[in-house]
């Protein structure tokens, strides 16, 4: 540092920074690569729900989302979140074991971490395993809701046994006990913490509602996570950075798929496992207080739901058209593409406000 203004990057910084930029870059070709075959197998064996659903979350009919999505429902195949399940595991696996070569740039490329992405990618994956399952219920139409699958209490239940395993880790395994907050240090929240974490996986899972547009739910969490990516690098936890890199790659390699028309859905193998990966993230990083602000699509998503069911059953009237908001845009007369770019600003404004918030406090 010479004065106050200029700043100069230690050769430690620049490897960094190329190691995160490479990897998600990798991730992005590597994802589009697998894109074109998953696809083809996805329309060759007609993975799509069978039957339009036809029942709200809390009942009644579903008119504004069968007037606009009733034909992509059983027309356009699921499972584009196998992309956000292999394509980490793959890259994982690969520069891990060219890690163990002579090369020293591969070397560097090494991103697995017992400390850093040993938990983010277990829970990336357990919870997109359960999503496969259920995204596998939903096509054979088997299950005890309308359009098969599993029910959202059950979906629910199985987010907070995730959400308590990785409390109960992260307090006893880990000893965490604290939440910082931006501009006033740690909190000491004791065993609270363990509660504390399952709320904050169940919320974010909540926000997976926003699926429901093509190029929605991409964009989204592709600012949410690279907002973590930047978090991440700053605090010097390398490691995640690059592990949230690697899933802002892949996911603009899914949008590339996925905006309008799409060629196929994320559904609950990429919501689940990206919800999941982002609160291991989030409590990583020590930026959870943040993550309503970077994710405030997810949450208004989620909000717009919540209130709409209480408002059903406590004054029996809808406080919107329709839930999700952007169901409720829709059927407003938006355009589908608008309210996507819209969403996709607002996603972009929020991520960066909420980096600055963490970074400067």
């Amino acid at each position: 540092m010479i004065g106050s203004n200029i700043f100069y990057a230690t050769p430690e910084t620049v490897i960094s920074l190329i190691k995160v930029l490479t990897l998600g870059a990798s991730a992005f070709i590597l994802a589009f690569l697998l894109a074109n075959p998953l696809i083809k197998s996805l329309y060759k064996y007609k993975l799509w729900r069978k039957e339009v659903r036809k029942e709200a979350l809390g009942g009644g009919n579903l008119p504004v989302f069968q007037k606009f999505h009733s034909q992509g429902e059983i027309q356009i195949p699921r499972f584009g979140g196998i992309l956000v399940l292999a394509t980490p595991l793959i890259l994982a696996s690969l520069f891990y074991i060219f890690s163990r070569s002579d090369i020293w740039f591969f070397q560097k490329l090494n991103f697995l971490s017992r400390s850093q992405t040993w938990l983010p990618l277990f829970a990336l994956g357990t919870a997109a395993l359960v999503g496969l399952a259920d995204d596998f219920l939903q096509v054979l139409g088997k299950g005890k809701h309308d359009g098969g699958g599993l029910n959202l209490r059950h979906r629910l239940l199985l987010m907070a046994f995730i959400g308590l395993a990785g409390g109960w880790w992260f307090f006893e395994k880990l000893g965490w006990s604290t939440i910082h907050i931006p501009g006033n240090g740690d909190i000491y929240i004791g065993s609270l913490y363990i509660p504390f974490f399952v709320l904050v996986t169940m919320a974010t899972y909540s926000g997976g509602v926003i699926d429901g547009l093509d190029g929605l739910a991409g964009g989204a969490f592709a600012f949410i996570f690279g907002a973590f990516s930047a978090i991440a690098l700053f605090l010097g936890q390398v490691d995640i950075a690059a592990f949230s890199a690697i899933i802002f790659g892949t996911l603009l390699a899914f949008l590339w798929f996925n905006i309008p028309p799409a060629k196929f859905y994320m559904g609950e193998t990429g919501i689940m496992g990206l919800t999941s990966a982002l609160t291991v993230i989030a409590f990583l990083t020590d930026s959870v207080v943040v993550l309503p602000i970077i994710g405030i699509l997810l949450v208004a998503e989620s909000w717009s739901v919540i209130t709409q069911l209480l408002s059903k059953k406590i004054r029996k009237k809808k406080i919107l058209m329709a839930a999700p908001l952007h169901l409720h845009l829709e059927a407003k007369g938006w355009p589908h593409y608008q309210i996507t770019m819209r969403f996709w600003i607002i996603g972009i404004i929020a991520a960066v406000i909420g980096v600055s918030i963490r970074l400067l406090g």
